[in-house]
C-alpha cells in the first residue's frame, strides 16, 4: 500500500489544502493528514478543533477524500511520524515559485534525516493559488468573507473564534 503523510498546521484547512489532498489520493492509496501539535506556537484553532474541522471538511468533500484520508496529530520530526505510520512519502502543496524554495530546502533536509521518505510536490489549482491559512485568518479578523477560501466547517470555526467573524 502506498501511503503518504500531508503535514501542516491547517489553522484553518483551506480549499487549497483540499485540492492538494484530491491530487494526492489520485496517486496514493492512503493519505494521513498530520496536524502539527506545536506547544511553541499559538494557533487560532486548538489542535483538537483543527482535527475536528478537517474531519468535518473531509466528510463534506465526498467519499474520494473521506474514505481514503486519515487525520492524526503529531509533534516532533515529520519524518519520524512518517515512519510511525509506515508512510514512504510526504505530500507538500505549492502555490508559487516562492513556496518551492522553502519546500525544496525542507525536502532536502528531510531526505538527509530519512532516506526512506521522499517528498512529492503538488501544485494547487490556479483558483486556490492565492489562498493561505494566514491570509484567511487575517481576512476573517477584519470581518471579510472567507467562505470561498475555506470549506464550510472551517468557515464556521473561524466565525466562532474571530470577533465579528
Amino acid at each position: 500500500m502506498r501511503r503518504a503523510v500531508y503535514p501542516g498546521s491547517f489553522d484553518p484547512i483551506t480549499n487549497g489544502h483540499l485540492d492538494v489532498l484530491r491530487r494526492a489520493v489520485a496517486v496514493f492509496d492512503r493519505v494521513v493528514v498530520a496536524v502539527l501539535e506545536n506547544p511553541r506556537k499559538d494557533p487560532l484553532l486548538g489542535t483538537a478543533e483543527r482535527v475536528e474541522v478537517i474531519r468535518a471538511s473531509l466528510a463534506t468533500a465526498g467519499p474520494e477524500l473521506s474514505e481514503r484520508v486519515d487525520v492524526r496529530t503529531f509533534d516532533g520530526l515529520t519524518v519520524t511520524f512518517c515512519r510511525a505510520v509506515d508512510a514512504g512519502f510526504m505530500v507538500r502543496g505549492l502555490r508559487a515559485v516562492s513556496d518551492f524554495e522553502t519546500e525544496m530546502q525542507l525536502a532536502h533536509n528531510n531526505r538527509v534525516l530519512a532516506r526512506d521518505v521522499d517528498t512529492v510536490f503538488f501544485m494547487t489549482s490556479l483558483e486556490h493559488g492565492y489562498v493561505s491559512s494566514s491570509l484567511v485568518k487575517e481576512i476573517a479578523r477584519f470581518g471579510g468573507d472567507v467562505s470561498g477560501m475555506v470549506p464550510p466547517p472551517a468557515a464556521a470555526a473561524l466565525a466562532r473564534r474571530v470577533p465579528g467573524g
